[in-house]
């Protein structure tokens, strides 16, 4: 069985715990992969190299990073920092891990998009030199062979992104007998680490644990009381849907695309809970399984 687990860069967040259940699960024989954001970090690094943090609205209301080449230099920076953090702590657990980012052997790879509508002031434009892109590949043979090879693998965002609009200036210079062939860009671009997580543990068949700052999904988002402990059928997902909010909205998102993409369950549980990661997988947080999701698209043919 393979594990996949986030955990998020949020000050609340203490990866410690998951750390520790990172190292049990291996010595038990279990491959993990542990993915991580850092969102948090880069903002803060941002504010003191006196950087405004920039957020975008999407038409669809949808609000996000809007990453310039200035942020992205910031972005890079961060992630590295806290991917080697979290390798040095698990081998300090005993674990054999290895940091790689998305753009290593293209784990994580797509198109980069550059120009992204937004919102602003009740109008709609169109705002370009964004640094995003959308995953549309996953290495899961490197991560395999990692795996395989008794290594636990920590990775992150950023991406590799296709730049297409450099494969058309590289055209034109082409034609203007600059260059003997087209050739498109990779570059290193910003993608959400919730769904960096959904697309490996999918690309892997994986369980994938989503670690966040509550103890799952809330019918009343204000009410722990009201803990969704599993979803199994349409109606239970179309239910979890309507209750989810703001960041929970973006990490149903992310289970939806890991359950669609082959993963056959996504755990949305509590990091600081005492083994957070063993009891996620035990009963705690909220389980969607795929067989919700199945019941979704059933329904809708």
């Amino acid at each position: 069985m393979t594990t996949v687990i986030k955990v998020g860069g949020a000050r609340a967040v203490d990866p410690a715990g998951a750390l520790a259940d990172v190292a049990t699960l291996t010595e038990s024989g279990e491959d993990v992969v542990l993915v991580h954001g850092g969102s948090t970090a880069v903002d803060e690094t941002l504010e003191r190299l006196g950087i405004e943090p920039e957020y975008v609205e999407t038409p669809s209301g949808v609000v996000g990073r809007f990453t310039n080449a200035e942020t992205m230099e910031v972005f890079e920076m961060v992630f590295g920092h806290l991917n080697t953090q979290l390798v040095a702590g698990l081998q300090t657990q005993g674990v054999d891990a290895v940091g790689l980012n998305g753009v290593d052997g293209k784990l994580l790879a797509g198109p980069r998009k550059s120009a992204v509508r937004i919102v602003e002031d009740g109008k709609r434009k169109i705002r370009r030199g964004d640094h995003s892109g959308t995953i549309k590949q996953v290495n899961g043979e490197l991560l395999e062979t990692l795996l395989a090879d008794g290594y636990t693998p920590v990775a992150s965002p950023p991406m590799a992104g296709k730049d297409e609009d450099s494969a058309a200036r590289s055209a034109a210079d082409s034609a203007s007998g600059e260059r003997s062939e087209p050739r498109a860009e990779w570059l290193p671009v910003n993608t959400d680490a919730d769904r960096s997580a959904a697309a490996i543990a999918g690309a892997l068949d994986a369980t994938l644990v989503l670690l966040t700052d509550v103890e799952g999904v809330y019918e009343d988002p204000d009410d722990p009381s009201t803990l969704i402990e599993s979803v199994e059928t349409g109606g239970e997902w179309a239910a979890l849907e309507d209750a989810a909010e703001g960041f929970m909205s973006r990490k149903i998102m992310a289970a939806e695309e890991a359950l669609s993409g082959g993963s056959p369950e996504v755990v949305v549980a509590d990091a600081n809970a005492e083994d957070p990661i063993l009891s996620a997988l035990d009963d705690g947080g909220t389980h969607l399984h795929a067989s919700a999701l199945a019941d979704v698209k059933e329904a809708d043919q």
